[in-house]
């Protein structure tokens, strides 16, 4: 897998989503735009750079061995002798657009069933993606009831499951990551609310952008581990700056002035309902955490404004663009004026 720091561009794309790493209470991201931009690419290569996660051992959902929330870790006998450990990669579990219902939420197992005559219920897509990435390619495509049920359950952490005599409830986190083209359909406005960010990305149009890209593709095809070498450094450095950003998340100040800023952004733009502010202050308090500011800055909300808001306005769907950035940016100067947005890109990626 190509390293999340040799991604060329898309430098949007890659702040929503280390900033779903940071906070996953953000709500996920939303990512619409030309076919071939490294969308997958860049929640896999960012799930390969954060740290293995300590799981107990046996657990079909992966349960934290310090908070054990589960059906299954329900089950074991009290003792005072510590779960056992182990280690696994941060999940990346895809949702294809044929899945059921049965597949994405579980069922009864039904070779349990009739084999042993038991009762037992068969994990689905949600449980493997617990503590990880559920990633939906095409989402705009997805089934009405589906999106329904996963954005339910990304926002509760927790997936409940009444059917075919099983009542059952488990542990469902993760940052729910979804793309698609919007030439083939937009998602409903309800929809695309319920996600934290949303980013819009393009085709690198710079041509030595462009043949940097071939460049790298090509270097990492020949020699994946010398490349990954190369950009070893960089890595570590974004890991380190994600793992510290966690830590002190919860440190982090987001001042009364700066809700008062957030409140007024959206009245101006006008936005329904008050998922916009949220995401204003949580957005912002994760960047100010990347970057190591302990008081959240109106640069830090100006850089996350877009991501947060341009999926929210009002439009008209004969005229309108989904990503209303130039409505933002006015907004924007209004309310802030002369504010330059942080700028974390030397963070994100090698140049």
């Amino acid at each position: 897998m190509i390293p999340f720091t040799a991604l060329v561009g898309q430098t949007e794309m890659k702040l929503a989503l280390v900033l779903n790493a940071i906070s996953p209470r953000i709500g996920g991201v939303l990512i619409m735009g030309h076919r071939g931009t490294g969308k997958s690419t860049a929640v896999r290569s960012l799930a390969e750079l954060l740290p293995p996660l300590p799981v107990v051992g046996g657990c079909p959902y992966g349960c934290d061995p310090a908070a054990p929330d589960c059906p299954h870790c329900s089950r074991q006998p009290e003792s005072d002798q510590p779960l056992e450990t182990t280690l696994r990669s941060v999940p990346v579990v895809d949702l294809p657009l044929g899945a059921d219902l049965d597949r994405v939420v579980g069922a009864l197992d039904i070779e349990a069933a009739l084999v042993r005559g038991e009762q037992v219920f068969a994990p689905g897509l949600l449980a493997r993606a617990h503590r990880g990435f559920l990633y939906i390619d095409e989402v705009n495509l997805l089934e009405d009831h589906l999106v329904d049920v996963l954005l339910d359950v990304a926002v509760s952490g927790i997936n409940v499951v009444e059917r075919e005599g099983i009542s059952l409830r488990h542990p469902a986190r993760f940052v729910l990551v979804g793309s698609g083209n919007p030439e083939e359909g937009e998602l409903r406005p309800q929809l695309l609310d319920r996600f934290g960010l949303y980013v819009r990305v393009e085709t690198l149009r710079d041509p030595g952008r462009r043949v940097e890209v071939v460049r790298r593709l090509q270097r990492h095809e020949e020699d994946p581990e010398a490349f990954r070498a190369e950009h070893a450094a960089a890595t570590e450095c974004l890991r380190a700056r994600i793992l510290a950003a966690r830590r002190y998340l919860r440190q982090v100040e987001f001042p009364e002035e700066m809700l008062w800023r957030a409140a007024a952004l959206c009245d101006v733009l006008e936005l329904d309902g008050h998922r916009g502010e949220l995401a204003l202050a949580r957005s912002a308090t994760a960047l100010a955490a990347l970057v190591g500011r302990k008081v959240v800055a109106a640069a830090d909300v100006v850089a996350v404004a877009p991501l947060c808001l341009c999926h929210r306005l009002r439009r008209d769907p004969l005229t309108d663009e989904t990503d209303g950035g130039e409505a933002v940016q006015a907004a924007l100067d209004e309310v802030m004026p002369g504010v330059a947005a942080t700028d974390a890109t030397p963070l994100l990626e090698t140049v």
